[in-house]
């Protein structure tokens, strides 16, 4: 069952049979409903038609003018039968020669008008018998009779077996119909689909880059909606995968370049003090190397982290401060946290202990004698202000502090790994950061986060 097409068309199957089978009993229904009344008619016709020629013979007995010119009437046992009885009871006045020479008892109970009841025949047969009640004129004593006209039960079930019997191959004709108008409608409900289907094989050969709204339902439409957000996220990643390659490549360019200076210098006899050289400079392009390597290792432990991390930013500032405080520059420093307890960031917490890490480290460095770290709710977002009484940085500075792969701080490796890096990775998360407004002898960092 992985075909859609088949799902929808099994289900149309189940719901048309399902449909037809209520038609067919509902109309079934109908019918011996409408051939009971019309039962009910001719017997009640035939009971009229009975009492009004109910008589007396000259000898004083009861005598029936005209009997019915119904033959059936008069061939014994044939399932038509009446008969007249005195609403006392007793034994039968006149009865229909298909009686032959048994009676009809009518159960107690029943209706006394024209309403169906069963009755049991001569023979034990089912019959459907209907009575009704007579007052004979005064010339003919007063006295009240009952007119009983009975049917074989079972002529309304050869009716009714012979409606369902003419009544199928129209069925069947509307069940095709039905799967006919299912395929089609199948057809074109899965149109849109079909349609997604050929932009996906346009965009994977080149010839498109989305798929686009137009041409689809609404019901689709956020489908290729979220379709379409993911490819410019992957054209995103993309763009940064190659930028950070370039970046990998131009920052172990001049390291390797050196070593390999270094190693044809080593092929010539050179004394203690070259030697001393060429080793320190082999030291310091490894060490160049190194950082370079784990700084895009920790980009791509970043890219790899799901999109649903949670961070508490108080927390991890506390912790950071917890750290800073012991270091020589974050010992003369008083540090404050201020903001709501408990905001959370959509960010891990590494990575924000990464990014508040670098610019906290920073002010610790500048700061005079405070810095503060203030965390606030900003609408969707969180923001996280680190303020130091420091010197600042010049407005017209702002943009090398942040510019893509430069430091401001070159003092080695640790949690200082500068401005650009601490915006690199809220960048990577969605987020923004910000300098200033410096004010005089103040400098305030803003990290701005989706809130989690």
């Amino acid at each position: 069952m992985r075909s859609l097409r088949l799902r929808l068309l099994l289900a149309g199957l189940v719901a048309a049979g399902l449909t037809l089978s209520a038609a067919m009993a509902g109309l079934s229904l109908l019918f011996e409903r409408h051939a009971e009344r019309q039962l009910a008619r001719e017997l009640s016709a035939l009971a009229e038609g009975i009492a009004a020629q109910i008589d007396r013979s000259a000898g004083g007995d009861w005598a029936l003018g005209a009997p019915p010119g119904d033959a059936r009437y008069d061939r014994p046992l044939s399932g038509f039968y009446w008969q007249v009885s005195r609403a006392a009871g007793g034994p039968p006045l006149l009865q229909s020669r298909s009686l032959w020479d048994a009676t009809l008892a009518a159960p107690a109970g029943a209706p006394m008008d024209e309403t169906l009841f069963p009755l049991p025949g001569p023979g034990g047969e089912a019959l459907v018998a209907l009575r009704l009640p007579v007052t004979m004129p005064a010339r003919l004593g007063g006295e009240r009779l009952v007119v009983l006209a009975a049917r074989d039960a079972a002529e309304l079930r050869e009716a009714a077996a012979s409606f369902r019997r003419d009544l199928l191959p129209f069925l069947g004709v509307i069940a095709i119909a039905l799967l006919a108008a299912f395929a089609a409608q199948v057809a074109v409900g899965l149109a849109p689909l079909r349609r997604m289907r050929a932009r996906l094989v346009a965009i994977g050969s080149g010839r498109a880059a989305r798929l686009g709204e137009q041409g689809f339902p609404s019901e689709i439409l956020p489908l290729a909606r979220e379709l379409d957000g993911l490819l410019a996220q992957r054209e995103r990643d993309v763009a940064a995968a190659r930028a950070r390659a370039g970046d990998l490549a131009h920052g172990l360019k001049t390291p390797i370049q050196v070593l390999l200076a270094e190693a044809e210098r080593l092929e010539w006899p050179m004394t203690e003090a070259e030697r001393h050289e060429t080793a320190a400079a082999v030291g310091e392009a490894t060490e160049a190397m190194r950082r370079h390597v784990e700084r895009e290792l920790a980009r791509a432990r970043r890219a790899l982290r799901g999109r649903t991390d949670r961070g508490e930013p108080q927390r991890v500032a506390r912790r950071l401060v917890a750290v800073l405080a012991r270091t020589e520059a974050g010992a003369r420093l008083d540090w404050a946290v201020e903001g709501e307890p408990g905001a959370e960031a959509a960010i891990h917490e590494d990575d924000l202990a990464e990014a508040l890490g670098a610019v906290m480290d920073n002010a610790a460095r500048f700061a005079r004698a405070q810095v503060r770290v203030a965390i606030a709710r900003a609408g969707a977002d969180i923001t996280v202000a680190v303020t130091d009484d420091g010197p600042g940085i010049p407005p017209e500075a702002h943009a090398e502090a942040l510019r893509r792969g430069g430091r401001l701080d070159e003092a080695g490796p640790g949690t200082g790994l500068g401005l650009a890096i601490a915006r690199e990775i809220m960048e990577e998360v969605g987020g923004a950061l910000s300098l200033g407004p410096t004010a005089p002898g103040a400098m305030t960092v803003t990290l701005r986060l989706p809130a989690g």
